[in-house]
């Protein structure tokens, strides 16, 4: 197992993820010691965070800044992870990703995992052959000049079960689904994929969130059916409401909040 250390505990702000030099030696004690400035924050809600996104990039803080800083967070506590549970390096990081920013954050992910000498899989679990957005179209297309990653579209539900087979040979698995998006049941592919991600955990492969385990409301910790059930979640800027809640709190696991560079002023709460 990879030696890892812990930074002594401190309040004061720490290097944003993608300029922290010393982020990839940390174990999971030491992210949560690194950032615990950022989780001592008042929680939000999950409309509050979109707002506060939005007008960061409306102050001049691109959007594609902020995507890199969260998925290099993500990318850190994945590591960690696999190292906590003895699993670095003995299968592919397999990371199931959406078509929105969610998804985006999780191209970050996998580049920055490659990079650091892990195998990688992305299933891009959408209908459409690209992401929707800008950020998320250009971290996708990065992936392409990474040896390490293997890219692989999930169109329709029954390819996920294709993409189930072996998936227990993954040191872990990475929910990039959806975000704060989520409203009413799931469709298609992403159902399928959400419960394969469930069958997975089912057989002792740990399971990280970004944002919040798909289909868990982060302003009321509501699920939708099925939702994901994570081992560890990371979110960020601030705590989440509906990661507090009692059913919000089951599903997410343990709860790690980074800061991604959304300056004060942008957040009004």
């Amino acid at each position: 197992m990879a030696s890892s250390r812990s930074s002594v505990p401190s309040l004061t702000e720490p290097p944003l993820p993608a300029d922290d030099a010393g982020l990839f030696e940390l174990d999971l004690r030491g992210l949560r010691t690194r950032w615990a400035a950022t989780a001592a924050r008042p929680p939000m809600s999950a409309e509050a965070m979109v707002g506060a996104d939005k007008k960061a990039q409306a102050l001049g803080v691109p959007g594609e800044r902020l995507m890199e800083q969260a998925g290099t967070a993500a990318a850190a506590a994945a590591r960690a992870l696999a190292i906590e549970t003895d699993r670095w390096l003995k299968g592919p990081i397999v990371i199931f990703a959406g078509p929105g920013n969610n998804g985006g954050d999780g191209f970050v992910v996998a580049r920055r995992l490659a990079r650091a000498g892990a195998q990688v899989v992305v299933a891009f679990v959408s209908p459409d052959g690209r992401p929707s957005g800008r950020d998320a179209a250009r971290n996708w297309d990065r992936l392409v000049r990474e040896p390490r990653v293997t890219l692989i579209h999930v169109p329709v539900g029954r390819d996920v079960a294709i993409l189930g087979q072996g998936i227990e040979k993954a040191s872990i698995v990475v929910d990039a689904l959806l975000g704060t998006g989520v409203r009413g049941d799931l469709r298609e592919p992403i159902r399928s994929a959400v419960e394969l991600i469930n069958r997975t955990r089912a057989v002792m492969v740990p399971v990280l969130a970004i944002d919040t385990p798909t289909a868990v409301d982060l302003s009321s910790g509501q699920p939708s059916d099925p939702a994901v059930r994570a081992d560890l979640t990371i979110t960020f800027h601030r705590p989440k409401t509906g990661l507090r809640t009692r059913m919000g709190a089951a599903l997410a696991g343990r709860v790690l909040v980074a800061p991604i560079g959304i300056p004060p002023e942008a957040d009004r709460g």
